[in-house]
């Protein structure tokens, strides 16, 4: 496994590059901001401009690190920040890393979801060397278990009672993608 640490991806319809600080607005409007999107992958909702301006802050440090991998999903129609995605968990040892994504209520149900993943997994596997990718999800984000699928990942298994978001336990579902399967 490579420690190559986030370079920038094109697809057809997006730029997935490293965070700046005038991402700030855009991050905020798109989700950052937003309750409903927030709480579907269990992130704080930030209330504020200078919160999301903390947030973009320790983003931007993170690239130091080369087993840091952490995308703005940039629309290139009109160069908007729609999204990020992440490996926001790394194991070195075992090659293998987890996704996460988030996608403005804007802009989805259009592809970019499974676009920007799709790359980020490719990249994965020939850049990084990992063996295995893996997402989760939680059982009423059925959009991000559309994206997993689409993107060809196998269900593992549930880690039951995994999350307690707003006075509720929820489970995790989990999904992987081994390096041969990606190619076959």
């Amino acid at each position: 496994m490579l420690s190559i640490g986030t370079r920038s991806i094109e697809t057809e319809r997006l730029i997935l590059r490293k965070f700046k600080t005038e991402d700030c607005e855009k991050v905020f409007n798109n989700w950052a901001g937003d309750s409903e999107v927030q709480n579907l992958y269990c992130e704080p909702v930030y209330k504020n401009l200078g919160e999301v301006n903390e947030l973009l802050n320790r983003y931007i440090n993170g690239y130091k690190d080369l087993n840091y991998y952490r995308w703005a999903v940039i629309l290139k129609e009109n160069n908007e920040c729609i999204g990020q995605i992440s490996y926001f968990l790394v194991d070195t040892d075992n090659h293998f890393a987890e996704v996460e994504y988030c996608i403005g209520k804007k802009y989805q149900n259009k592809g970019f979801a499974s676009e920007a993943c799709m790359s980020v997994i490719k990249y994965g596997f020939d850049e990084i060397k990992l063996n295995k990718v893996q997402i989760c999800h939680k059982p009423k984000n059925e959009a991000s278990k559309k994206v997993i699928l689409k993107c060809g990942l196998h269900y593992d298994g549930n880690l039951r009672q995994y999350f307690y978001n707003n006075g509720e336990y929820e489970d995790r579902l989990y999904y992987s993608l081994l390096k041969n399967e990606f190619y076959n």
